[in-house]
């Protein structure tokens, strides 16, 4: 089994081209989900968390996301205490996944944070979607309860764009349109014999 990470800065496109992936017959693990999942009430996740940000957690025992965002966005410290509860999580529920899929020819890792968190020692191949600066500051400033300031603190706690791209064994670029970035996810398949 091909194991390909799919990583991208916020509002570059990497939503859009996991589709992409998947629409052409390939299981895609999404790190984003696995981890709302853990929020909810009575999860791993939801459960650890009460213990060291309880005012994250909502009424009805899910954790709050945009309370949580407020407490981390920013903060360091608070920050790298969430990753140690949900990184660890999120592993065991990736390993699932793999027993789920284990026919599969190639999956595909769709990690926001890929290269943040070390995800590239998990996978054989990266892709690292991008866009412009412009664009992408434009499609996450269309996104509801987003601000410049947010944007900016998201964008700085990220490994730069470049940097990304620089790591990355294959770029996806989503400036164009939907079908181009199709075209570039179907070049990369057949390089790599799928």
């Amino acid at each position: 089994m091909i194991k390909i990470g799919l990583t991208g800065s916020i509002g570059m496109g990497k939503s859009e081209t996991a589709k992409i992936f998947k629409s052409l017959g390939f299981p895609v693990y999404d790190a984003d989900k696995s981890v709302h999942k853990l929020y909810r009430k009575g999860q791993k996740g939801a459960e650890a968390i009460k213990k060291i940000f309880p005012s994250a957690i909502s009424s009805e025992g899910d954790v709050d996301r945009s309370v949580l965002g407020g407490l981390v966005v920013g903060d360091k410290a608070n920050l790298k205490k969430l990753e140690s509860i949900i990184h660890p999580l999120v592993g065991e529920d990736r390993l699932d996944f793999f027993e789920d899929n284990k026919t599969a020819k190639a999956v595909v890792l769709d990690i926001p944070l890929l290269f943040e968190t070390g995800g590239e020692k998990l996978v054989d191949y990266t892709v690292v979607v991008t866009t412009s600066y412009e664009t992408q500051k434009k499609r996450v400033l269309g996104r509801k309860n987003m601000n410049e300031k947010k944007f900016k603190e998201i964008v700085s706690s990220q490994t730069p764009n470049d940097d990304k791209c620089r790591l990355a064994n294959f770029i996806v670029d989503t400036s164009i349109s939907v079908d181009d970035a199709k075209k570039q996810v179907k070049d990369i398949l057949l390089s790599l014999g799928l």
